[in-house]
């Protein structure tokens, strides 16, 4: 028979031995120190972001200052993709819905850019494959400059393309805000669905708006959400 008093004590031992830590590891705050940093880094991003618009789609974004759209439409699809950019930066949105201009951009170019389009959110692939996906696997260094020149940064993502030996390469808002996105990506769930409509959304999609927290739920794939009777969201369509 267990003497109470000793299961007592040993009931307080283990207790005490994993009980948490009120005080913070070294290596906690490190990585808390981080995640703000890199909050703080793209909130600034954020507010210095120029956009500019024709009718058929955003055609511009720069750091500072742009000139105002001239048309109505154009000035719609500036706010929506302010919008957007908004939210992709605060880890609330996995995709974008407005639509982008390139009919400015020479043909080599606007091949690039399409293909860097394809690269799934929170991936990454070498110029190299991108050579490759256009029809000239040589022209690894002509594919760096169109890309370095991309006039639609984070709507069209050339921060997703890397060096073949792994390197950031080069960044138009730095390799710093490059490391920054790759990060946020990484952290963003992209599926989420609703345990009340069982439909499976990309995370920023309209519908998730309308979602309860309680009802939320976070997908690794559509063939995940599928195989527990979920269906793919007619608007978004993450099963494309």
């Amino acid at each position: 028979m267990i003497d109470p008093s000793a299961r007592d004590r040993l009931d307080n031992l283990l207790e005490g031995y994993f009980k948490p830590d009120p005080t913070p590891s070294n290596f906690t705050r490190r990585v808390l120190a981080a995640g703000r940093e890199a909050e703080e880094e793209l909130g600034r991003l954020e507010k210095r972001l120029g956009i500019q618009a024709t009718s058929r789609g955003v055609s511009l974004i720069r750091a500072g200052r742009l000139q105002k759209p001239a048309t109505a439409a154009a000035r719609r699809l500036v706010d929506r993709a302010r919008e957007e950019l908004l939210e992709y930066l605060a880890g609330k949105r996995a995709f974008f819905s407005v639509p982008v201009d390139l009919s400015e951009t020479p043909p080599f170019q606007r091949r690039v850019l399409e293909v860097a389009r394809q690269i799934p959110f929170g991936e990454a692939r070498p110029y190299a494959w991108v050579a490759r996906e256009i029809g000239h696997p040589h022209a690894v260094r002509a594919v760096g400059t169109a890309l370095g020149r991309n006039p639609v940064p984070l709507i069209v993502p050339c921060h997703r393309v890397w060096r073949t030996d792994g390197g950031l390469g080069g960044y138009l808002f730095g390799l710093d805000v490059k490391r920054r996105l790759l990060e946020l990506e990484r952290s963003t769930p992209v599926l989420e669905g609703c345990t009340s409509t069982r439909i499976v959304c990309r995370v920023g999609c309209i519908h998730g708006r309308h979602m309860r927290p309680s009802n939320r739920v976070v997908f690794a794939s559509v063939d995940d959400a599928r195989s527990v009777g979920y269906r793919p969201c007619k608007v978004c369509k993450p099963a494309a």
